[in-house]
C-alpha cells in the first residue's frame, strides 16, 4: 500500500504507546518495511542503523532465518496450546526448563507472560499471593527506585517512577513508593561506596517509616533503563539485595531490559552473584520476534504459594497465550543463538569495544557523561560541563535529536531529560558500532549548530 495511504490510516485509527497523541497526529508516523541484522529500511527505502534494537529487545537482530523456521514449523505443527486445565506444549515446557537452568541460584520456577508489563503485574499478584498464605496480610506495600521503569500495567505504572506512566492516572496508590536513584553522575557524594550506603540507609529508613510488618518488596533494575540508562556503582546490587535479605522483604530484580546478554552475562544479577526472590524477564527472551515474558521464581516462594492454595483450587491467575507454543519455540532458538550461534559472546567482545568507542564522545562540548555496560549506554548532555547544567526544557533538544539522528542514518532513544539512550543488537560487528559513533557524532555536532543550543552551550 502506498506510503500515504498507511500514513492516514495510521492517523484515523492507530494508537500508539507513549506518545503525544495530537503531537502524533500533526507530525505522523514512520513506516518501517524490512530489516536485515543492525539494519532497519523505511518505506521510502531509507536505511538506517538500529542503535536501539527496536525497543531494547533485537538482541540477535533483524532476519534470522532459524529463529523464523522454527516459527513456522512450530505453527504447522501446533499454533496454540492453553495452559489451562494442565494442558502444556513440548516448547513451552522445555523452555522453562532452560531458563531455570539458566537463571541465577534457585529460581526455579517460570510463569510465561506476553511481556514486560504484566510480568511485573505477576510479581506483584504473586507477592500478595505469598505474604497471604503466610498470614502476613499487612506486608503490602512496594518499593522502588526514583526513575525507575517497571511498565504500564494498571499496577506496575504506579512501581515505575516516571511522571508521564502516573499523570492522569491516578498513581503511585498508597501502597506504592519510591526512594531515590543512586545516580553517580548527579550524586552529591561522589564516593561510589558512599553512595551504595546513602542507598541501602534510604530503603531502611522507607521500611522502617512505613513498618517492616507492612512492606513487602523492593523493586529495582540492575542498570535503570528508561530512567536514562543509570549504572550504579559496583556493588550497589548486592548491597540492596543483602539489606532486602535483612530487612525481611522480598527482592525483585527486573531484568526486562537488562537481561540476554545486553549488559554482557546472560543476567546482569550474574555480575555481582546476586539471587534475587523474582526475576522479570522479556524483550531479549524472543528478541522481539515474538510477544512473551517471564516470571522466574525462587522455590522457597514458590514452594509457600503451592503449599498455601487449598487443596483442589485453582491459583486465581493467568492468561490467554501464557506459555504460547509459538513464542516458546522462537524463544528456544534465540537462546540456541546466544548460546551456540556466538551471539553472546559477540555481544559481550564488540560491547567492550562499543564502550571504549563511546568514550571518544566525551570531549564533545554537549556530552557530560558517558555511561553504560555491555552493548547498553546512556550519554546525558549538558551546556555547561563544569555545573552539569541541562539545556532548558523549552528547546525541545530531544525532538530536535531523534529528527537528525533520522536524517543521519541512526536511530536511538531520545529521552525529553536530554540523556541518549543506546542499545545496538548483539550481532554488531565492529565496524558497525564504527558507523554508529561517526552518525551520534554528526547528530551531535548538527545540535551544537543550532542557534540556541550553541547560545546555551560553554
Amino acid at each position: 500500500m502506498p506510503a500515504n495511504s498507511l500514513q492516514l490510516l495510521d492517523h484515523d485509527h492507530l494508537i500508539h504507546p507513549v506518545v503525544s497523541l495530537r503531537g502524533h497526529e500533526a507530525r505522523g508516523v514512520t513506516i518501517l518495511s524490512s530489516a536485515q541484522g543492525a539494519m532497519l529500511t523505511d518505506i521510502e527505502g531509507k536505511t538506517l542503523l538500529d542503535g536501539f534494537s527496536g525497543l531494547w529487545c533485537v538482541n540477535i537482530g533483524y532476519g534470522q532465518e532459524s529463529v523464523v523456521r522454527a516459527a513456522t514449523e512450530q505453527m504447522r505443527r501446533l499454533p496454540y496450546a492453553t495452559g489451562y486445565f494442565h494442558y502444556g506444549s513440548e516448547p513451552a515446557i522445555l523452555l522453562a526448563a532452560k531458563l531455570a537452568a539458566l537463571a541465577p541460584g534457585d529460581l526455579d520456577h517460570v510463569f510465561f507472560t506476553l511481556g514486560g508489563s504484566d510480568a511485573v503485574d505477576t510479581t506483584l499478584r504473586l507477592i500478595r499471593f505469598y505474604f497471604n498464605m503466610r498470614g502476613e496480610p499487612t506486608k503490602r506495600h512496594i518499593i522502588a527506585l526514583e526513575r525507575g521503569y517497571h511498565g504500564s500495567s494498571s499496577t506496575g505504572a504506579g512501581v515505575t517512577a516516571l511522571a508521564a506512566f502516573h499523570r492522569g492516572f491516578d498513581l503511585p496508590t498508597g501502597l506504592q513508593h519510591h526512594i531515590p536513584s543512586v545516580y553517580p553522575y548527579r550524586n552529591e557524594l561522589r564516593d561510589p561506596e558512599a553512595q551504595i550506603a546513602a542507598s541501602v540507609a534510604a530503603l531502611r529508613a522507607e521500611v522502617e517509616a512505613l513498618g517492616a510488618d507492612n512492606v513487602a518488596a523492593f523493586f529495582c533494575e540492575p542498570i535503570q533503563g528508561s530512567g536514562g540508562i543509570i549504572v550504579p556503582p559496583a556493588g550497589w546490587l548486592a548491597a540492596m539485595r543483602a539489606e532486602c535479605r535483612r530487612l525481611g522483604i522480598l527482592f525483585v530484580a527486573d531484568e526486562v531490559i537488562t537481561g540476554f546478554g545486553r549488559t554482557g552475562p546472560m543476567f546482569a544479577c550474574e555480575d555481582e552473584a546476586v539471587v534475587p526472590d523474582f526475576m522479570t524477564l522479556a524483550k531479549g527472551l524472543t528478541s522481539g520476534y515474538a510477544p512473551m515474558g517471564a516470571v522466574m521464581v525462587s522455590d522457597p516462594i514458590y514452594q509457600v504459594i503451592a503449599d498455601g492454595t487449598p487443596a483442589g483450587t485453582p491459583l486465581g491467575h493467568g492468561y490467554t497465550y501464557s506459555a504460547h507454543p509459538v513464542s516458546a519455540a522462537v524463544a528456544l532458538e534465540v537462546i540456541r543463538l546466544y548460546e551456540e550461534g556466538g551471539i553472546l559472546a559477540n555481544g559481550q567482545e564488540v560491547g567492550a569495544y562499543f564502550q571504549r568507542r563511546l568514550q571518544s564522545l566525551l570531549d564533545h562540548p554537549l556530552v557530560g557523561e558517558v555511561r553504560g555496560r555491555g552493548m547498553l549506554a546512556g550519554l546525558e548532555l549538558v551546556v555547561d560541563k563544569a555545573t552539569k547544567r541541562k539545556p532548558p526544557a523549552a528547546l525541545r533538544l530531544h525532538e530536535f535529536l531523534a529528527a537528525e539522528g533520522y536524517r543521519q542514518g541512526l536511530i536511538f532513544r531520545a529521552f525529553a531529560d536530554d540523556v541518549i539512550g543506546l542499545a545496538p543488537p548483539l550481532c554488531c560487528t565492529e565496524a558497525e558500532i564504527d558507523i554508529l559513533i561517526e552518525r551520534l557524532g554528526k547528530t551531535l555536532d548538527a545540535a551544537l549548530q543550532h542557534s540556541e543550543i550553541r547560545h546555551e552551550a560553554h
